[in-house]
């Protein structure tokens, strides 16, 4: 794949829970396919009867992988299912999920959405105990550490094994027992609870519940795990209480529009964001555009915001596939052009202001600026809706490494000049917060902004990521 297609912050995983339903796989299918934003190279379904499981895996897009033929060999009223982009091992079918063992207790299936930062400790530890690892996944840790425990009950060896790990996750496992969702105690991580007629469903985001007609109940509380099984949903709260660290790119650019996190609605959110970065960056200008689709809900707040119209100036191909064949022939800006093209009619002769989410390396940035003055812009300002990024995120998101980042080292003039944009102006911390009003600001993790990190790393493992600057896995 070319590498400018993808100059974001690429998406975590997603993972979605049903018990109770006679079509409990294809109801997962559809929850991962309303999903698919939130990871693209692999999926996997795990269905089962309460006693035997049933899985199907691939690599690729869910409605690539789950033909009615693999959805027939996934009988059952309960399964659970996920959607992997690799933050931690290498992307392999041995890595996709969910993860399933059969072990002294019975049989156990784990699909996680987050990033463990302490993995690589405690899997060097298991391992001096004997234990042997099938994949370079950071969630069979997990696993090992629920096989470890003495605990009595399922969920009091749940408690234990994540009372070892740190990071963000929300988990979702499938036993004989039924189904059990849990979320970190920080919150990093969506996890929410639905309702289809008589059976519960859990996934990463509403919009899953959208598809399949479920209601929607509650968000899991941070620290929270619930079970559902024949006796309905029981919550406990095991976990020592920590401050709340919702992550806030959920709002800038990860979730579904439609889709209602942290207690509000994402595209309510991103049209704020644009209508704080009219009143913080104004420019004048004769159209306001976006880039296409992370752009869009922010670009329809800061035209509201500037008064200034919107109009589509770019065309997004909605059909690029995981590989393409590239020309011999050199085609400037190959890449970018594969997935966007201009409306000269929009754009010729006209003094342009660009929305974008994000700007991380600025590769893409650049390709789209000279795109649009080749369309006849008279002139061209950037706007992004977000503060510049200066730091990679260890909570589940496949961040560049910080020298990739250009903005840890760049000023925004030189950022300017790189993109070779007439003007460039991002929103401010404040403005993003004020935006996000469902919580306290305290409460969201803005790492990736400020480099302040709300979940403490093991001293061994913080010297490991901050002098070599890895990529969570």
């Amino acid at each position: 794949m070319v590498k400018e297609l993808f100059d974001k912050l690429h998406e975590e995983c997603a993972v979605f829970g049903i018990y109770g339903n006679s079509e409990a796989a294809k109801m997962t299918y559809l929850g991962l396919y309303a999903l698919q934003h939130r990871g693209q190279e692999g999926s996997g379904i795990v269905s089962s009867d309460g006693a035997k499981f049933h899985t199907e895996k691939g690599i690729g897009l869910v409605a690539d992988i789950f033909t009615q033929d693999r959805l027939k060999k996934l009988p059952g009223s309960m399964a659970i299912g996920h959607n992997r982009y690799s933050t931690f091992g290498e992307n392999t079918l041995k890595n996709v999920q969910p993860l399933i063992v059969n072990y002294a207790r019975g049989t156990l299936a784990l699909a996680h959405n987050g990033n463990l930062t302490n993995a690589n400790m405690l899997r060097d530890e298991l391992e001096a105990y004997g234990a042997i690892f099938q994949s370079s996944s950071d969630s069979e840790v997990i696993i090992h550490l629920i096989a470890h425990s003495k605990g009595d009950s399922l969920v009091d060896r749940i408690t234990e094994a994540l009372g070892r790990v740190r990071g963000a996750y929300s988990l979702l496992f499938l036993s004989e027992e039924g189904l059990i969702g849990v979320r970190d105690s920080y919150g990093v991580r969506p996890l929410v609870l639905g309702k289809l007629k008589e059976s519960y469903v859990l996934a990463s985001e509403t919009s899953a519940f959208d598809l399949i007609e479920a209601e929607y109940i509650r968000e899991i509380a941070p620290g929270e795990i619930v079970v559902i099984n024949e006796k309905g949903v029981t919550s406990y709260t095991p976990f020592q209480k920590t401050p709340h660290a919702f992550c806030i790119f959920e709002h800038v650019y990860f979730a579904k529009p439609d889709s209602f996190i942290f207690g509000e609605n994402v595209y309510a959110v991103r049209k704020r964001l644009g209508v704080e970065l009219a009143r913080e960056a104004p420019v004048e200008a004769d159209v306001v555009i976006p880039v296409p689709d992370s752009g869009t809900s922010a670009a329809l707040g800061y035209a509201s915001g500037s008064g200034i119209p919107y109009e589509y100036g770019l065309i997004r191909n909605h059909y690029v596939g995981r590989t393409f064949i590239e020309p011999e022939q050199t085609i400037r800006h190959f890449g970018v052009k594969i997935k966007l093209n201009t409306v000269k009619e929009v754009l010729k002769g006209k003094r342009v202001i660009v929305i974008d989410d994000s700007l991380v390396r600025g590769t893409t940035s650049m390709k789209i600026v000279k795109m649009i003055r080749a369309a006849g812009a008279k002139e061209i300002h950037m706007r992004i809706s977000s503060p510049m990024i200066l730091s990679p995120c260890f909570y589940g998101i496949n961040t560049p490494t910080k020298e990739e980042l250009i903005a840890s080292n760049h000023t925004v003039e030189d950022i300017r000049k790189f993109i070779t944009a007439d003007s460039l102006a991002y929103l401010s911390m404040d403005g993003l917060l004020r935006s996000a009003k469902s919580a306290d600001p305290k409460e969201f993790c803005t790492a990736c902004f400020t480099g302040t990190y709300p979940i403490p790393f093991p001293d061994r493992y913080r010297d490991q990521l901050f002098l070599f600057e890895t990529k969570p896995n």
